[in-house]
């Protein structure tokens, strides 16, 4: 399969770029300085150019928080950018695999988000995220969304990275224990992506690790599998963090639709965690080595 991956720079992008190059499939990459994605005429030559079978796109406004004040911006690139990618991948054929957010949803309910419950995101990040779902949908029928949550990777800013770096400063933590969610590994991320694709499936998927936890028991658990024994961190709620943009409380995505139609499932968040640690540590003593 010819696969350009939108974005291939970034944390998914590039462990994207390595699984469906590990799976025989020939790939190219665009990114930020390659590719103005909120341009429709740009969007619309980068894959007459390509000329793909599929485009992923993993390129998204990320920033939560900086999301309330860059409305605009923020919508420009995770609404509209995704729109032109989908008309210029429907008026060629060409399949197209995006990537959202628990964020659409509003942390109310008391049991995992499947995919079919109603969004109401509770920050302008979410409500960008699900403005591009619905245009996306509304654009072609030849699409997977998958929608995933607190993602990690060996590249760019993430909770892990945060916590580790924070030890080098502080042997205290105050984290939050009042918003639950799946961690994710981007390199598992992307083998599901790699399964669902190659098995020609569309519509919306919710893909992340196995199980659920804190942010203050996954800060614990990283410290734990770090060797961090000498930071204490203690649970504190929400509201001792005021942020521009509210969270959901309860960011559990169920996999049940994956597991019922590719027989698998992710595992387990601290099993993945694992491997990203042990790797972070190959990583950090020799930039060089790969692992994957």
């Amino acid at each position: 399969m010819n696969i350009l991956v939108i974005g291939h720079k970034g944390m998914l992008g590039s462990d994207l770029m390595i699984r469906f190059t590990m799976a025989g499939h020939d790939v190219t990459g665009l990114d930020i300085d390659e590719l103005d994605i909120t341009s429709r005429e740009a969007c619309r030559d980068a894959v007459r150019d390509a000329g793909p079978d599929a485009v992923v796109n993993a390129a998204a406004y990320t920033n939560v928080d900086g999301c309330e004040s860059d409305r605009e911006g923020c919508f420009a690139v995770n609404a509209q950018g995704i729109g032109n990618i989908a008309l210029a991948c429907r008026d060629r054929g060409i399949r197209v695999v995006h990537f959202s957010t628990d964020y659409v949803f509003d942390g109310r309910k008391s049991a995992p988000y499947v995919e079919d419950d109603p969004c109401a995101p509770l920050n302008v990040y979410g409500e960008s995220k699900l403005e591009g779902e619905r245009l996306l949908l509304e654009t072609t029928d030849n699409a997977l969304l998958i929608r995933t949550s607190w993602l990690y990777g060996r590249r760019g800013k993430n909770f892990v990275r945060t916590i580790l770096e924070k030890t080098a400063v502080t042997d205290h933590l105050d984290v939050v224990d009042d918003q639950v969610g799946c961690p994710t590994y981007s390199w598992d991320l992307t083998g599901a992506v790699n399964l669902l694709l190659e098995g020609g499936h569309r519509g919306i998927f919710h893909v992340t690790n196995r199980g659920s936890v804190s942010w203050y028991d996954f800060a614990r658990k990283i410290l734990e599998m770090a060797g961090k024994t000498g930071v204490s961190v203690s649970p504190v709620p929400t509201e001792r963090f005021p942020r521009p943009a509210v969270r959901p409380r309860n960011s559990v995505l169920s996999g049940r639709k994956f597991l019922e139609t590719t027989g698998k499932t992710l595992r387990f968040w601290h099993l993945a965690l694992a491997e990203y640690l042990s790797h972070t540590a190959c990583y950090a003593a020799d930039p060089k080595v790969a692992k994957h």
